[in-house]
């Protein structure tokens, strides 16, 4: 066990960084499109609406086979190649069906979400979703070699190309009135279409990028293979699309049950969305923990793998609910990575970062179905969750604007999280560590209510001395009861609080 948990935490460490490290990075596009365009002119409200269509059309796309490779890919008396190259050639097939359908109707399909004007905002967005979605099976298959080093550099590169060039167009030809390509008005202020078609560069590149893994999709066809993973998959389609929707819907559909003018719910809209990406550490590390997590489960065949299950959920919950305190504790020097016109909307990072802890918690749960092959569970779950969000959208987003979307995000991980607890104790028992999951949660409630207090009556210098105080307590209170003492004892100056 020992020896898996070291595997899993050295890729993890690597998918981790390299998320970060891109995370980083993309995080620089929020200040500058965020300064480049202030919240009144719902600029970022339609960056904000348009690529909330794309994590589910990409869900769409792949129709769960991503986890549906690993599964086969592993899968006693399977041929790995062959599985690789008929999942290749069935994504490829749906996504370019997909690019051309979108390109053919793009007049009904742009008047339909309320982009009439710019047609080619979605156009440009339809090739870069049926690219990136065939790209996801690539990565995939870099997953599958245990090869992180690669993917990582490759998700790097991605994000430096698109926030070097947002740079370039948005900041530095501006400042020099050099207009490439004629796209600036007299004013030099950019049309948000740039945004999209940069990212659609990017994507071309990494596909490039990309070329040895493609040769994979040579290795042939087979049916028979092709209808039983559609068999396996289709619960994931619907588990993977319902799970999209409860990140998604509620700037999807916010444009539409706003009880204000188009322009106002796109500034609203952009207010919102640019507040979250300060919760989005919370995403980095279930992203990166999935990344490595999917693979390492489905290759466990270790005899105490229930026990490891339950101990990694143990840490993935304590180090999440130390990211959480560390953003909340810092959230006065956080909030400059959006422009001042945003920062009303800081109010919702921490019920959505608490919201994305219970996601991850739920993924954590979701391999009881995977592995016993009830994904159908997944989509009960998931859907459940979905109906629940999508209601508390339509019903409070005309009364209460973006909290509404906040708050259905937190009810709908909530829920799904329960059901998947409940039901998976019946079918694939695993003891977690409850009593020990539940003091640190609560401890770190009441560690947040002391930021809180903090916040309101301290002045912004204090209150970060304040916070670094509080969070340190809840690292020193880790570290003792999970007897890390010992190594962290041999470190210079910080060793001396655990002697």
């Amino acid at each position: 066990m020992a020896a898996n948990l070291k595997s899993l935490a050295k890729d993890t460490a690597i998918y981790g960084l390299s998320s970060i490290a891109a995370r980083f990075i993309n995080y620089l596009l929020v200040p500058i499109e965020t300064f480049s365009w202030t919240a009144s002119g719902g600029q970022y409200g339609i960056i904000t609406n348009v690529y909330s269509y794309i994590g589910l059309l990409i869900i769409a796309l792949t129709f769960g086979m991503e986890t549906t490779f690993f599964r086969f890919a592993n899968k006693e008396g399977e041929n790995a190649p062959l599985v690789y190259s008929t999942v290749l050639r069935m994504v490829g097939t749906v996504v370019v069906a997909f690019a051309a359908l979108v390109i053919l109707f793009l007049k009904p399909v742009t008047a339909a979400m309320g982009y009439t004007e710019h047609p080619w905002y979605i156009g440009t967005m339809a090739i870069c979703v049926a690219i990136d979605s065939w790209s996801c099976i690539l990565f995939d298959y870099l997953r599958y070699q245990h090869r992180p080093m690669k993917f990582a550099l490759l998700k790097i590169a991605n994000i430096m190309i698109n926030v070097i060039s947002v740079c370039l167009f948005l900041i530095v030809f501006p400042k020099l009135k050099i207009n490439a390509f004629g796209i600036y008005d007299q004013h030099y202020v950019p049309d948000v279409g740039i945004v999209f078609y940069i990212n659609l560069a990017c994507s071309i590149v990494t596909l490039l990028m990309l070329y040895k893994e493609v040769r994979g999709v040579r290795a042939g066809f087979d049916w028979g293979l092709c209808k039983r993973m559609l068999s396996y998959t289709w619960p994931m389609l619907i588990l993977g699309l319902a799970g999209q929707l409860n990140q998604s819907a509620s700037t999807i559909l916010f444009p539409y049950f706003y009880s204000g003018s188009v322009h106002e719910a796109h500034t609203q809209l952009g207010i919102y969305g640019s507040c979250i990406k300060i919760a989005m550490i919370m995403v980095i590390i279930t992203q990166a923990f999935r990344f490595a997590y999917e693979p390492f489960v489905f290759g466990n065949k270790s005899a105490d793998k229930k026990q490891t299950y339950a101990r990694v959920m143990k840490y993935y919950i304590i180090f999440t609910l130390l990211a959480f305190l560390s953003v909340i504790g810092y959230m006065d020097i956080l909030r400059y990575l959006v422009g001042p016109s945003y920062w009303e909307g800081l109010k919702v990072v921490p019920i959505v970062m608490a919201a994305e802890i219970m996601f991850g918690v739920y993924f954590n749960l979701s391999f009881w179905y995977k592995l016993t092959d009830r994904t159908i569970w997944g989509a009960y779950f998931s859907g459940l969750g979905c109906l629940v969000l999508i209601a508390i959208d339509i019903f409070l987003i005309p009364k209460f604007s973006y909290m509404a979307c906040a708050w259905a995000g937190f009810a709908a991980y909530g829920i799904s999280m329960v059901a998947s607890y409940i039901f998976g104790q019946k079918y694939y028992p695993i003891n977690y560590p409850l009593k020990e999951i539940f003091f640190y949660t609560v401890l770190a409630a009441v560690l947040f209510a002391g930021m809180e207090v903090a916040q309101s009556r301290l002045g912004s210098v204090p209150c970060l001395l304040v916070n670094t105080g509080l969070i340190a307590i809840y690292a020193v209170v880790v570290v003792k009861r999970e007897h890390m003492s010992g190594m962290l004892a041999k470190l210079p100056v910080v060793g001396r609080l655990f002697r």
